[in-house]
């Protein structure tokens, strides 16, 4: 059956990002943020090869906008994202926004399609797209967030690192999603960061 899944780098009190993001900073004005959170990921990324490898192994994905680039209101048709002509998905991406855009391929098999019509239409899309294999949350925390407190990800994958950033004005995993209820089928910790998995119950 394909699930929706989610793969998200947190702090041990749930940051993912700080506030005020731009072109220069993706992970927001407090310097450092993405190191601390994705250190793991590019400075010991033999050691978690596996985790790293599950993250882009997706049919589809879907994204908010902020995730493919921190400006807001009507398209500036110059960015492509910040990952260059070759992004890491190499799959169809689904890019929520509320301004429309053509379909922007890529290099490598990604395309990313911005979808006007709410999340909901972006993870049907996503899915369709998919076929068989599963459909992958990429981001950011405020969509990820959204697609909990919907009930949509079926598999959340959290990467934490051990540090506390207390970020006034950061963005926060778990804000605002409400009581959800969660299964932890899997755990793996060096001294970098600890990975954990989670299915959503049932129930």
């Amino acid at each position: 059956m394909t699930l929706v899944t989610c793969d998200l780098s947190v702090s041990l009190d749930g940051y993912a990002a700080g506030p005020r993001p731009t072109r220069e900073r993706p992970f927001g004005d407090v310097v450092g943020t993405g190191e601390v959170l994705h250190g793991w990921m590019f400075d010991h990324a033999p050691d978690h090869a596996d985790e790293i490898a599950r993250i882009v192994d997706a049919g589809a994905f879907v994204m908010g906008r902020r995730m493919f680039g921190p400006d807001s209101g009507p398209w500036d048709l110059g960015w492509r994202g910040w990952w260059g002509e070759d992004p890491p998905y190499h799959a169809p991406v689904f890019v929520l926004t509320h301004h429309e855009r053509d379909p922007l391929p890529m290099e490598g098999g990604t395309t990313f399609h911005f979808v006007t019509g709410g999340l909901r239409e972006a993870v049907a899309r996503a899915r369709d797209a998919a076929g068989t294999r599963d459909v992958a949350v990429a981001g950011g925390v405020t969509t990820v967030n959204a697609c909990l407190a919907a009930g949509l990800i079926d598999e959340l994958r959290l990467h934490v690192s051990p540090v506390v950033l207390d970020i006034p004005g950061g963005v926060r995993l778990f804000d605002g999603v409400g009581r959800i209820g969660l299964e932890a089928t899997d755990v793996r910790h060096t001294p970098e960061v600890t990975h954990l998995t989670y299915r959503r119950r049932a129930d």
